[in-house]
Protein backbone atom coordinates (compact mmCIF):
# COMPACT_ATOMS: atom_id res chain seq x y z
CA UNK A 1 0.00 0.00 0.00
CA UNK A 2 1.71 3.23 -0.84
CA UNK A 3 1.77 5.45 2.23
CA UNK A 4 -0.47 8.03 0.61
CA UNK A 5 -3.50 5.97 0.55
CA UNK A 6 -5.97 5.61 3.47
CA UNK A 7 -8.08 3.66 5.17
CA UNK A 8 -11.53 4.78 5.49
CA UNK A 9 -13.63 2.88 7.31
CA UNK A 10 -17.61 2.98 7.29
CA UNK A 11 -20.69 3.04 10.10
CA UNK A 12 -22.84 0.27 8.64
CA UNK A 13 -26.65 1.85 9.07
CA UNK A 14 -29.10 -0.95 8.43
CA UNK A 15 -31.20 1.03 5.60
CA UNK A 16 -33.60 -1.60 5.12
CA UNK A 17 -35.16 -0.42 8.40
CA UNK A 18 -37.11 1.59 6.10
CA UNK A 19 -38.62 -1.09 4.42
CA UNK A 20 -39.49 -2.95 7.75
CA UNK A 21 -41.34 0.49 9.53
CA UNK A 22 -43.00 1.11 5.81
CA UNK A 23 -44.54 -2.31 6.41
CA UNK A 24 -45.06 -2.50 10.08
CA UNK A 25 -46.77 1.28 9.53
CA UNK A 26 -48.80 -0.40 7.15
CA UNK A 27 -50.24 -3.37 9.04
CA UNK A 28 -50.31 -0.95 11.91
CA UNK A 29 -53.04 1.17 10.75
CA UNK A 30 -54.91 -2.13 9.40
CA UNK A 31 -55.37 -3.09 12.85
CA UNK A 32 -56.24 0.19 14.31
CA UNK A 33 -59.24 0.27 12.33
CA UNK A 34 -60.11 -3.39 11.45
CA UNK A 35 -60.66 -6.19 14.11
CA UNK A 36 -60.70 -8.67 11.55
CA UNK A 37 -57.19 -8.03 10.62
CA UNK A 38 -56.69 -7.31 14.09
CA UNK A 39 -57.17 -10.69 14.91
CA UNK A 40 -55.32 -11.72 12.11
CA UNK A 41 -52.73 -9.75 12.27
CA UNK A 42 -52.24 -8.57 15.78
CA UNK A 43 -49.45 -10.45 17.04
CA UNK A 44 -47.44 -10.46 13.72
CA UNK A 45 -47.07 -6.67 14.55
CA UNK A 46 -45.42 -7.25 17.54
CA UNK A 47 -43.02 -8.71 16.85
CA UNK A 48 -42.34 -6.21 14.32
CA UNK A 49 -42.23 -3.56 16.23
CA UNK A 50 -39.71 -5.91 18.78
CA UNK A 51 -37.51 -6.56 15.89
CA UNK A 52 -37.34 -3.06 14.70
CA UNK A 53 -36.11 -1.72 18.17
CA UNK A 54 -33.90 -4.30 18.35
CA UNK A 55 -32.28 -3.20 15.27
CA UNK A 56 -32.04 -0.08 16.67
CA UNK A 57 -30.49 -1.00 19.54
CA UNK A 58 -33.16 -0.28 22.06
CA UNK A 59 -33.53 -1.78 25.06
CA UNK A 60 -36.81 -2.68 27.27
CA UNK A 61 -39.26 -3.06 23.84
CA UNK A 62 -41.61 -5.58 25.50
CA UNK A 63 -41.88 -2.48 27.86
CA UNK A 64 -42.11 0.03 25.12
CA UNK A 65 -44.81 -2.11 23.38
CA UNK A 66 -47.43 -2.39 26.22
CA UNK A 67 -46.90 1.15 26.65
CA UNK A 68 -48.09 1.61 22.98
CA UNK A 69 -50.64 -0.60 22.69
CA UNK A 70 -52.00 0.88 25.75
CA UNK A 71 -52.55 4.09 23.49
CA UNK A 72 -54.45 2.55 20.86
CA UNK A 73 -57.96 3.14 21.85
CA UNK A 74 -57.24 7.28 22.80
CA UNK A 75 -55.38 7.44 19.08
CA UNK A 76 -58.37 5.52 17.29
CA UNK A 77 -61.03 8.52 19.43
CA UNK A 78 -58.76 10.78 17.73
CA UNK A 79 -59.01 9.67 14.62
CA UNK A 80 -62.49 9.47 14.50
CA UNK A 81 -63.20 12.89 15.76
CA UNK A 82 -60.88 13.71 12.67
CA UNK A 83 -62.74 11.79 9.97
CA UNK A 84 -65.72 13.70 11.44
CA UNK A 85 -64.17 16.49 11.12
CA UNK A 86 -63.45 15.59 7.28
CA UNK A 87 -66.86 14.87 6.97
CA UNK A 88 -68.53 18.07 7.97
CA UNK A 89 -65.82 20.08 6.30
CA UNK A 90 -65.44 18.84 2.86
CA UNK A 91 -68.71 19.26 0.64
CA UNK A 92 -66.88 16.66 -1.49
CA UNK A 93 -66.97 14.10 1.45
CA UNK A 94 -69.61 11.38 0.57
CA UNK A 95 -69.15 9.12 2.98
CA UNK A 96 -66.99 8.45 6.44
CA UNK A 97 -65.82 5.12 4.70
CA UNK A 98 -64.71 7.13 1.42
CA UNK A 99 -62.37 9.08 4.08
CA UNK A 100 -60.58 6.56 5.74
CA UNK A 101 -60.05 4.46 2.45
CA UNK A 102 -59.25 7.49 0.53
CA UNK A 103 -58.07 10.69 1.80
CA UNK A 104 -55.01 11.22 2.14
CA UNK A 105 -54.80 13.86 4.51
CA UNK A 106 -56.21 11.68 7.13
CA UNK A 107 -53.87 8.55 6.36
CA UNK A 108 -51.12 11.56 7.13
CA UNK A 109 -52.63 12.39 10.06
CA UNK A 110 -53.28 8.71 11.00
CA UNK A 111 -49.19 7.95 11.04
CA UNK A 112 -48.49 11.24 13.05
CA UNK A 113 -50.72 9.93 15.75
CA UNK A 114 -49.10 6.80 15.43
CA UNK A 115 -45.51 8.53 15.38
CA UNK A 116 -45.93 11.28 17.78
CA UNK A 117 -46.89 8.88 20.55
CA UNK A 118 -43.99 6.35 20.02
CA UNK A 119 -41.75 10.02 20.27
CA UNK A 120 -43.39 10.49 23.53
CA UNK A 121 -42.41 7.03 24.52
CA UNK A 122 -38.63 8.62 23.71
CA UNK A 123 -37.68 5.83 21.12
CA UNK A 124 -35.30 7.75 18.79
CA UNK A 125 -35.44 7.42 14.75
CA UNK A 126 -38.57 5.00 14.31
CA UNK A 127 -41.18 8.06 14.40
CA UNK A 128 -39.23 9.98 11.83
CA UNK A 129 -38.71 6.87 9.83
CA UNK A 130 -42.95 6.62 10.14
CA UNK A 131 -43.08 10.67 9.32
CA UNK A 132 -41.03 9.76 6.19
CA UNK A 133 -43.42 7.05 5.01
CA UNK A 134 -46.46 9.15 5.02
CA UNK A 135 -44.38 12.14 3.90
CA UNK A 136 -43.72 9.95 0.32
CA UNK A 137 -46.91 8.09 0.54
CA UNK A 138 -49.10 11.51 0.69
CA UNK A 139 -47.07 14.93 0.21
CA UNK A 140 -47.65 15.76 3.55
CA UNK A 141 -44.72 16.14 5.93
CA UNK A 142 -45.86 16.35 9.68
CA UNK A 143 -42.59 16.15 12.05
CA UNK A 144 -44.09 13.55 15.13
CA UNK A 145 -42.84 16.40 17.45
CA UNK A 146 -45.64 18.96 16.63
CA UNK A 147 -48.73 18.84 19.21
CA UNK A 148 -52.04 18.58 17.32
CA UNK A 149 -55.07 18.95 19.29
CA UNK A 150 -58.98 17.21 18.50
CA UNK A 151 -60.50 17.08 14.96
CA UNK A 152 -57.71 17.89 12.78
CA UNK A 153 -58.37 18.26 8.75
CA UNK A 154 -55.99 18.53 6.10
CA UNK A 155 -57.31 18.97 2.88
CA UNK A 156 -55.21 17.79 -0.49
CA UNK A 157 -52.66 17.02 1.80
CA UNK A 158 -50.02 17.48 -1.19
CA UNK A 159 -46.91 19.93 -0.10
CA UNK A 160 -48.06 20.37 3.92
CA UNK A 161 -45.14 21.10 5.84
CA UNK A 162 -45.78 21.29 9.83
CA UNK A 163 -42.43 21.67 11.75
CA UNK A 164 -41.34 19.78 14.95
CA UNK A 165 -42.42 22.54 17.40
CA UNK A 166 -45.60 23.65 15.83
CA UNK A 167 -48.75 23.75 17.99
CA UNK A 168 -52.15 23.11 16.39
CA UNK A 169 -55.20 23.56 19.08
CA UNK A 170 -58.38 22.18 18.60
CA UNK A 171 -60.70 22.09 15.13
CA UNK A 172 -58.01 23.79 12.65
CA UNK A 173 -58.23 23.05 9.27
CA UNK A 174 -55.65 23.01 7.07
CA UNK A 175 -55.12 23.44 2.56
CA UNK A 176 -52.71 21.66 0.23
CA UNK A 177 -49.54 24.01 0.29
CA UNK A 178 -49.62 25.06 3.72
CA UNK A 179 -46.31 25.40 5.54
CA UNK A 180 -45.89 25.66 9.79
CA UNK A 181 -41.87 26.12 9.44
CA UNK A 182 -39.20 28.55 11.00
CA UNK A 183 -38.28 31.75 10.14
CA UNK A 184 -34.38 30.70 10.42
CA UNK A 185 -32.52 27.24 10.10
CA UNK A 186 -29.72 27.11 12.94
CA UNK A 187 -28.46 24.36 15.27
CA UNK A 188 -28.31 26.27 17.70
CA UNK A 189 -32.03 26.85 17.55
CA UNK A 190 -32.54 22.83 17.70
CA UNK A 191 -33.84 23.03 21.65
CA UNK A 192 -36.31 26.24 20.88
CA UNK A 193 -39.88 27.06 19.70
CA UNK A 194 -39.53 27.34 16.24
CA UNK A 195 -42.78 27.20 14.27
CA UNK A 196 -46.11 28.84 15.01
CA UNK A 197 -48.64 28.15 17.45
CA UNK A 198 -52.51 27.88 15.42
CA UNK A 199 -55.38 28.32 18.22
CA UNK A 200 -58.91 27.01 17.92
CA UNK A 201 -61.14 27.38 15.02
CA UNK A 202 -58.23 28.55 12.29
CA UNK A 203 -59.14 27.88 8.74
CA UNK A 204 -55.79 28.03 6.53
CA UNK A 205 -56.22 27.90 2.74
CA UNK A 206 -53.74 27.02 0.07
CA UNK A 207 -50.31 27.81 0.24
CA UNK A 208 -50.43 30.18 3.07
CA UNK A 209 -46.99 30.29 4.50
CA UNK A 210 -46.72 30.95 8.49
CA UNK A 211 -43.17 31.04 9.91
CA UNK A 212 -42.01 31.65 13.69
CA UNK A 213 -41.81 30.37 16.88
CA UNK A 214 -43.81 33.21 18.39
CA UNK A 215 -46.50 33.61 15.76
CA UNK A 216 -49.57 32.98 17.03
CA UNK A 217 -52.98 32.80 14.85
CA UNK A 218 -55.71 33.65 17.23
CA UNK A 219 -58.63 31.65 17.47
CA UNK A 220 -61.36 31.76 14.48
CA UNK A 221 -58.98 33.50 12.10
CA UNK A 222 -59.10 32.95 8.84
CA UNK A 223 -55.66 32.98 6.44
CA UNK A 224 -56.21 33.38 2.90
CA UNK A 225 -54.58 31.54 -0.11
CA UNK A 226 -50.73 32.51 -0.44
CA UNK A 227 -50.05 34.99 2.06
CA UNK A 228 -46.96 35.15 4.15
CA UNK A 229 -47.19 35.74 8.11
CA UNK A 230 -44.30 36.04 10.14
CA UNK A 231 -45.64 38.16 13.07
CA UNK A 232 -49.18 37.03 15.17
CA UNK A 233 -52.33 37.22 14.06
CA UNK A 234 -55.35 38.52 16.87
CA UNK A 235 -58.53 36.21 17.04
CA UNK A 236 -60.96 36.06 14.58
CA UNK A 237 -58.85 37.94 11.99
CA UNK A 238 -59.10 37.42 8.30
CA UNK A 239 -55.77 37.95 6.36
CA UNK A 240 -55.97 38.54 2.40
CA UNK A 241 -53.14 38.54 0.21
CA UNK A 242 -53.60 41.66 -2.49
CA UNK A 243 -50.43 43.65 -2.82
CA UNK A 244 -49.80 43.04 0.40
CA UNK A 245 -51.41 41.05 3.24
CA UNK A 246 -54.47 42.58 4.93
CA UNK A 247 -55.67 41.92 8.13
CA UNK A 248 -59.18 42.88 9.69
CA UNK A 249 -61.16 42.15 12.31
CA UNK A 250 -64.69 39.81 11.23
CA UNK A 251 -67.95 41.57 12.40
CA UNK A 252 -69.68 39.09 14.86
Amino acid sequence: MKETEQIITFKNYSMCLRDAVEIFTKQLINNLFDERHLSESGAETRLKFLKILERLSVENGENLWNDFESSFVSIRYKLDLDAAAAEKNDPAAKSLEEIYLAYPGFYAIAVYRLSHQLLQLGIPVFPRIMSEFAHSKTGTDIHPGAEIGDSFFIDHATGIVIGETTVIKDNVQIFQGVTLGGIQVKKSLASTKRHPTIESGVVIYANATILGGDVVIGEKSVIGANVCIMESVPGNSVVTVQSENNIFQKRN
